[in-house]
């Protein structure tokens, strides 16, 4: 009997700090949370008919794939950005991104906003890295558990571009289904966190590149942190140089809060943003959210209410993501047809450089290697500038034109003024209508508040005049 105790005094002291308190938290089985701040900020309860925004969406696909995608197809410009639209993408909800640390509260922190702890819906949590997968949680009918080589397969989805990962990848995605009504206006996604003494190779797939791929398509993106891992290495750095020109949609969250003193706590914030300050290089660094997401009460003597007006405006920064889902959706639509056309013109001006400077005489390879070697000498980027709108810091880098033209020959490409047609109209023309008339007018009907179901294709078209200027969400 000695023996059994001395092993189990033992194995006790073998425990992280963590686990050891996550142990003792259990046995003591703490109180749950009041809910109702969730409910009432995300407005679970209120028995509101759902709008209906097909018809909206609708058009927009309509826009997209009439007046934009023949353009990025005759030039293919996905194969310049990689980021080729989907369907699926554009009807999609809006995706919030959960990154961060091993064992820093992200899966909790899921659990607590659905409410799904001690239900057999909760996401495996433990103070030892538990998440290996990329876990995206959607909204059913009832639960059920998808294969990510089933949602690559599903075109419906928006997350088929994903095969370009591998198997690998594949098997390293699960998408789980549960009937929530917040999951019916969003949709999570759980990171595996991360190890800084784990190279990328072990993981078996190119973990960054996928990282990027879901922050691409985020709407909302929280980075997690513990108080007691705030060290910053390459793994680390490597993802906050992924989420340049997106800290609009960042949010930086000091997670297990209530475990510090308030003296304590103060240092370890000014520690966080001593340790971050070279990764976000910014006028206005991203909000930082102060408190603990997990379903059970702040622990004594600490600032609960500081916490929960923290924990209150995050969920309100959240539901304000879900209110303008339509808008941001449009909004990124039209940002992507003006990248588009700036593609488009300056693939045009290449292509004309290139007729321009050819001779009876010229080797073509040489010539166009020069062009593409140095187009600041034949003027290629000033032309764009001088003769359209397009603003210089929305050009593209020069050296991506190297490959681009490396992989796609000249030849392959005509000229602007070639891609048009009697019925059809001018690709460009289109293309120009949809950034300066259509988006503009589909965003301005849902800023006077008119009924989205009032919309309709067939009665007003999709090229009607805009009733005001574009304006960002």
């Amino acid at each position: 009997m000695k023996a059994l105790v001395l092993l189990c005094c033992f194995v006790a002291s073998l425990l992280l700090p963590g686990q050891a308190e996550e142990a003792e938290d259990v046995s003591e089985e703490a109180p749950l949370r009041d809910r109702s701040h969730i409910e009432k900020t995300l407005m679970l309860n209120e028995d509101k008919p759902t709008d209906d925004f097909s018809v909206v969406l609708q058009r927009l696909r309509k826009i997209y794939h009439s007046s934009i995608k023949p353009l990025e197809q005759s030039y293919k410009y996905n194969e310049l950005r990689q980021h080729e639209i989907t369907d699926g993408e554009i009807t999609s909800k809006p995706m919030v991104l959960f990154l961060g640390p091993w064992s820093v509260g992200k899966s909790t922190m899921i659990n607590y906003l659905l409410g799904l702890e001690n239900t057999r819906y909760q996401l495996y949590t433990g103070a030892e890295p538990t998440t290996s997968e990329f876990t995206v949680l959607m909204h059913g009918p009832k639960l059920k558990t998808i294969e990510g080589i089933v949602m690559a397969a599903d075109s419906a989805r928006s997350f088929s571009p994903l095969e370009k990962f591998g198997q690998n990848f594949l098997e390293k995605l699960i998408g789980i289904e549960v009937p929530h009504k917040l999951l019916e206006r969003v949709t999570f996604v759980d990171t595996p966190g991360i190890i800084e003494n784990r190279k990328q190779q072990e993981r078996g797939y190119p973990f960054n590149d996928v990282c990027q791929w879901f922050i691409d398509r985020a709407d909302l993106i929280f980075v997690v942190f513990d108080p007691t891992k705030l060290d910053v290495g390459l793994e680390l750095e490597m993802l906050f140089r992924q989420l340049k020109g997106r800290e609009s949609q960042i949010r930086i969250i000091l997670n297990k809060a209530d475990n510090l003193a308030m003296q304590m706590l103060m240092r370890v914030y000014g520690a966080l943003f001593w340790s971050l300050a070279p990764l976000i290089n910014v006028t206005e660094p991203p909000r930082v959210y102060v408190s603990s997401f997990w379903p059970y009460d702040y622990k004594p003597d600490t600032h609960w209410d500081l916490f929960l007006r923290e924990e209150i405006s995050l969920l309100e920064d959240l539901n304000q993501v879900i209110e303008n889902r339509l808008e941001n959706k449009i909004a990124f639509i039209r940002q992507h047809a003006i990248r588009v056309r700036i593609h488009a013109l300056l693939v045009d001006r290449y292509l004309q450089t290139y007729k321009d400077k050819m001779t009876f005489f010229s080797d073509g390879e040489l010539v166009f290697k020069d062009i593409v070697e140095d187009p600041d000498k034949f003027y290629i980027f000033k032309t764009i500038l001088a003769k359209t709108n397009v603003s210089k810091f929305d050009l593209p880098n020069r050296e991506a034109y190297k490959d681009f033209f490396g992989i796609n020959p000249i030849s392959s490409f005509k000229l602007l003024s070639q891609q048009c047609s009697y019925m059809g109209g001018c690709f460009l023309d289109k293309i120009e209508r949809a950034i300066t008339q259509e988006l503009p007018s589909l965003l301005g009907s849902l800023g006077l508040g008119k009924n989205p179901g009032a919309l309709n294709c067939d009665k007003t078209g999709c090229g009607e005049t805009p009733k005001n200027r574009y304006r960002k969400p």
